[in-house]
Order: structure tokens, then sequence, then C-alpha cells
């Protein structure tokens, strides 16, 4: 995919769709249930400025092939900020929420707003794949289609992870879902449970993803260029007023939802 539309989560898509190339890649029918999909990233910037590009982070583990190791991301609840320059193309496999757990043996809330040498998790042959996914291999999401599933855990269905996938992508999907309590409820569990779930599976706090879910949705309506009633926004995402949610954008974002509009 190459355009405009790089994905929810993009901080001004548009100057971004200026200097990457991306590309998406469904997974092999084996790893549907715990992989969402591949990205492949391009970028040139040789004789042009260095581009930063920031990202509100989604709830989600990624593999990333890159230089010099391939790395795992837990999921940034921070802005992520990625330096391009020079030329360079990076993959990654973006897990489903609650699909990276199978794979290790560890709650995924240790890898909060960090990352790791993905040695440490599949071993020294993910290093070797790395190279050959960054030497240029003709088709690099079919190389890690046939890695992973040859280090599929048994079984393959976890109900607790496709119970955390639903539940993300419940609130994900739907703006008004605001308290963890209404969430709870829906899903017949506790609070306790959903927290405890999504610390062993998501890698964040629930409350953590609905709120990053409302400043997903109030960027991307920024983004559209018109013009937006920041109260009535506020009021339709669930803040109580104007100021809370002015406070919990410019906090995210570093820019007020004003200024980042202004800036598109």
């Amino acid at each position: 995919m190459n355009g405009p539309d790089l994905g929810r989560g993009v901080l001004h898509p548009g100057r971004a769709a200026g200097v990457v190339h991306l590309d998406r890649y469904g997974p092999a029918p084996g790893l549907a249930r715990l992989v969402e999909f591949y990205w492949l990233v391009r970028w040139d910037r040789r004789g042009l400025p260095a581009h930063e590009q920031k990202v509100l982070a989604h709830p989600n583990v990624h593999l990333v092939f890159e230089a010099p190791r391939a790395r795992v991301y837990g999921v940034d609840r921070s802005l992520f900020v990625r330096r391009l320059e020079g030329a360079g193309h990076v993959l990654g496999v973006k897990f489903r929420p609650g699909g990276f757990r199978p794979f290790t043996d560890r709650p995924v809330a240790g890898l909060a707003d960090r990352s790791v040498p993905a040695a440490g998790v599949f071993g020294a042959a993910v290093d070797l794949l790395n190279e050959e996914v960054l030497s240029g291999a003709a088709e690099p999401a079919a190389l890690v289609d046939a890695f992973l599933l040859a280090r599929l855990p048994a079984p393959v269905a976890d109900r607790q992870a496709e119970l955390a996938a639903a539940m993300v992508e419940r609130v994900t999907g739907s703006p008004d879902l605001r308290r963890v309590d209404e969430l709870a409820a829906e899903f017949g569990v506790t609070v306790r449970q959903v927290q405890r779930l999504f610390a062993e599976y998501v890698g964040a706090a629930p409350k953590w993803v609905l709120r990053r879910a409302r400043l997903h949705e109030a960027a991307q309506r920024a983004d559209r260029g018109a013009d937006v009633d920041w109260a009535a926004l506020a009021a339709e995402l669930g803040y109580a007023d104007q100021a809370h949610f002015t406070r919990d954008f410019t906090a995210a974002v570093g820019l007020s939802p004003a200024r980042y509009a202004g800036g598109r």
C-alpha cells in the first residue's frame, strides 16, 4: 500500500506519504490467529534532510527486522519516533493483541516501552533471517511465514489470547466505549480479570488502550483537513470537558489539538 493512508496512529500522514513507501502483507493462514499483518517500509532520503516520523502506537507487539539486529518491540505507551535518513527498508510483524504471548514465557507487560533483541525470544536463527530479509529477498514475508510457522507454540489456540484480542478490537473499533467496567460487563468478567488479562497478553493497561483509541480518533479527525469543533469532539469521545481532552492530547502528541491540525 502506498499513499496517504499509512494507517491509524501515524501522525501527519500527508507528510509521511511523501517520505515512506508502505506495503502490507497478510500472514499465512496458519498464523492468522496470532499475526495481524506484515509491514514493509522503504525510504530514500539520500541528499535530503532526515525525517522524523512520529506514531501513536497501537496495543500490539512487533517483531522488526532491521539493522543491525532483529528486535521485539513492546507496546510503546509514549510517542514513538523514528528518524529516517539515507536509504533503507524495515520489515515488521504486527502481532494481534495477545498474539505474541504464546511465543514467550513471561507476561507481555514486561516489554512495555522497550525493545529487546529478538534472539532472546526466537534464538540466533532470527538474526540469520534478519540478514536475509535486509539483503533484499524477493518475498520477505514468505520467509517470515516459514520461520514463525516452524516455531508455532502448542497449542496454537489460546482462548485467553483470543479473548484479549476480542476485547482490544471492541475498544479500538468503538469509540463509544469509555470505561473499563463497561468492557468487563460486556464480556462477563470482572475489572480485575480484564486488568490481569491485559497485563499478561496485551502489554498495556485497559485504561491506556481506551485512552489511546480516543486519541487515534482525534488525530485522524484533525488529519482530514476540515475544521474540527474540539469541544464537540471532546464530548463525543467521552471527556468531561474540552480542557481534559486538550491536556490528554497534548501530553501524548506534544502539541495541542489545534496546533497539530494547523501543522498538517
